[in-house]
């Protein structure tokens, strides 16, 4: 009965967890649309999705989000692991005023955008730097694990105009 018991409060626990992460996903991305990749019998096909979000703290500044999405079965119930494979394009959209803690660097390497990309232990992050000297806004995507990361990234920049 005590160990039942004991097994029942692990499940509900790592089933808490999990509803949590799965809920945590930066909300602020918006779905722009998607390409079926490979085909699935059973369950959706694999796809490259395209979302939008705009950089929390800077007004003006949009990026936009190319990235893998594993389908079948374990893609439609959540515990499929997607690729590291994902592109990015940033641009302004309107009038950007820099906040002060961005241009005297103090913001460097802020996550501006975080999608879990499995189960529990992978993401999909995108975070800025702000380049003074050519006044740049950078933007890197890269994928990281608990244990290890993902060589693969990419970078989309913003030169800050006045704007019309």
């Amino acid at each position: 009965m005590i160990d039942n018991l004991s097994f029942q409060k692990r499940i509900w626990f790592f089933m808490s967890i999990s509803a949590l992460l799965l809920a945590s996903p930066c909300l602020m991305a918006e779905k722009i649309g998607s390409v079926s990749t490979k085909f699935k019998i059973l369950g959706a096909n694999d796809k490259i999705v395209i979302e939008a979000f705009d950089d929390p703290d800077i007004v003006g500044a949009t990026c936009y989000l190319s990235r893998a999405k594993t389908g079948g079965i374990s893609g439609t119930v959540g515990v499929a692991e997607d690729t590291s494979d994902a592109s990015i394009a940033c641009r302004q959209v309107g009038p950007i005023e820099l906040p002060e803690n961005v241009k005297n660097g103090q913001k460097d390497g802020k996550e501006v955008f975080k999608k879990s990309t499995s189960l529990l232990f992978k993401s999909l992050q995108v975070v800025r730097f702000y380049d003074p000297k050519r006044n740049v806004l950078i933007y890197l995507a890269y994928s990281d694990r608990i244990i290890e990361g993902s060589p693969k990234n990419s970078i989309s920049t913003i030169p800050i105009m006045p704007w019309r």
